[in-house]
């Protein structure tokens, strides 16, 4: 049986193939698209991150990888033009990950709900229950409800909300958290610092995004988290097969 492309050489080839500068988001989609490798793990483009910083900061210039701007790589061998390495510092982002209209009725409400999501499909499934950063619910596509987690996660305030004023006001939910996601899926503590340059444009990013303003571009220029797509929890799954087969049991 073949050995497994490691990350690194993964992402040569995809670069190799490309000819030109790739973000690092793209190119963890294509190593999936091309089956470069079985295991993706649960954060593809944030382990390809990993992998390149780590190689440009370790080996220098012996890397195969030059950093030509914000998240755009390019093979060393293959710099073409005036293209030149940029100097800049990798600071970690104020967003890391977030969800998009989420629905209420694929989680399995309790005081620790699981609110599963994948970052592509392929990927294995993260649970940011607790998840600490800025959510919002709407009763359809209207907003009627902005919080922030601090002292309790993001799960049990959402969990709250299923049993407080606002219990039957809203059917979806939206997120931006802020604990970095680990390749196994787990969340980690939060940095002891950030860049605060990048403050003010994640704010104005979160603004773009939720409300989608007709004027602004669709996602805010700064937005740099990686979006993670809703999966069921499988206990709504399982209470919904039993649903429909107490039903049918009972017309006949």
């Amino acid at each position: 049986m073949a050995k497994e492309m490691t990350w690194k050489k993964a992402i040569e080839e995809v670069l190799r193939q490309a000819g030109s500068a790739m973000d690092y988001k793209e190119i963890a989609d294509q190593i999936i698209t091309l089956g470069l490798r079985k295991s993706v793990g649960a954060t593809p483009a944030a382990t390809v991150s990993s992998n390149l910083v780590t190689s440009i900061k370790n080996e220098g210039t012996k890397s195969p990888f030059l950093k030509v701007g914000r998240g755009q790589y390019f093979l060393n061998q293959a710099r073409l033009g005036n293209t030149q390495p940029t100097d800049e510092i990798e600071s970690p982002q104020v967003i890391t990950s977030f969800g998009m209209f989420w629905r209420r009725d694929m989680v399995h409400w309790t005081q620790k709900p699981r609110l599963l999501g994948v970052q592509k499909l392929g990927a294995e499934s993260v649970d940011f229950c607790n998840q600490q950063g800025i959510y919002l619910l709407y009763d359809g596509r209207e907003i009627v409800y902005v919080g922030r987690t601090t002292d309790r996660t993001l799960g049990r305030r959402l969990y709250e909300h299923t049993l407080d004023r606002l219990s039957t006001r809203w059917d979806r939910f939206s997120w931006f958290g802020l604990l970095p996601v680990l390749e196994k899926g787990d969340l980690t503590s939060m940095p002891s610092h950030y860049n605060s340059g990048q403050i003010t444009p994640a704010l104005e990013a979160i603004l773009i995004e939720a409300l989608e303003p007709r004027q602004n571009r669709k996602r805010g220029d700064d937005l740099s988290a990686v979006e993670f797509l809703q999966q069921e929890d499988p206990e709504v799954k399982k209470r919904r097969i039993k649903e429909t087969i107490e039903n049918i049991l009972n017309r006949a």
